[in-house]
C-alpha cells in the first residue's frame, strides 16, 4: 500500500456499513456487556464509535479532532441506528472532495495527510467493529478484507514498541500466524483474543 496514493475512503465506506449492520443487530438488553475494549461497555463503545466519526467528519471539514469529544452523550437504547447514519452522512459529506486527501489534518496523533487521518478512523472503526461483534456474538458479519487493510495500516503506523505513554494501545498480545486475520489486528492493537 502506497501512503501517498492510499484512498481510505472506500474501505472506511465498506467499515461503516460493517458498523451499520452490527449496530441494527444490537438490542437495549446487551448495551450493558462488556466488550474486549476493557474500558467501555457495549454502550460505552458505541458513543466512542460514533464520536469518532463525528471526529473525523469535523476534521474533514477542515476542524481539528481535538476540538471534539471523543464520544457522544447520551443515546436512547433505541436510537443508536439513527445516531450512527447522522454521523456516517456527516463524515460522507465532509471527506467527499478528492482535495481533502491531501489537505492537512489534525488529528490525536499530530499533524498528518487527511489520508492519513482518514485512514487512522478506518482502522479504528474497523477494529471496534469486532470489538461489538465479538461483545453481542456477531463475528460471523465481519468482512476479513476490512481487517486485512486495517492490519496493514497498523502495522505501518504503529510500531511494536514502545507502547504506552502518548500511545493508547497496549503491548503487542501474542497470536498465532495463521490466527484469523481480526485475531491478528486485536492482538497487533493490544488486546487478548
Amino acid at each position: 500500500m502506497n501512503s501517498n496514493t492510499f484512498d481510505p475512503r472506500p474501505g472506511y465506506q465498506g467499515a461503516l456499513d460493517q458498523l451499520e449492520k452490527l449496530i441494527a443487530a444490537i438490542t437495549p438488553e446487551q448495551l450493558g456487556l462488556p466488550t474486549p475494549c476493557t474500558e467501555y461497555d457495549l454502550r460505552e463503545l458505541l458513543g466512542h464509535t460514533v464520536g469518532g466519526i463525528h471526529r473525523i467528519a469535523y476534521v474533514g471539514e477542515g476542524g481539528r479532532s481535538q476540538d471534539v469529544a471523543a464520544g457522544v452523550g447520551e443515546i436512547a437504547d433505541t436510537a443508536w441506528a439513527e445516531v450512527f447514519e447522522r454521523a456516517r452522512a456527516r463524515v460522507t459529506a465532509a471527506w467527499a472532495d478528492d482535495a481533502r486527501l491531501d489537505a492537512p489534518a489534525f488529528v490525536p496523533w499530530g499533524e498528518v495527510p487527511g489520508r492519513a487521518g482518514l485512514g487512522g478512523y478506518y482502522m479504528e472503526a474497523v477494529t471496534h467493529s469486532w470489538d461489538i461483534a465479538r461483545a453481542t456474538g456477531q463475528e460471523a458479519l465481519l468482512d476479513e478484507e476490512l481487517a486485512q487493510v486495517a492490519l496493514g495500516v497498523a502495522q505501518a503506523v504503529l510500531p511494536a514498541e514502545p507502547r504506552g505513554g502518548g500511545v493508547p494501545f497496549g503491548p503487542v498480545q501474542p497470536v498465532a500466524d495463521d490466527a484469523p486475520v481480526y485475531h491478528r489486528l486485536a492482538a497487533w492493537l493490544g488486546r487478548g483474543v
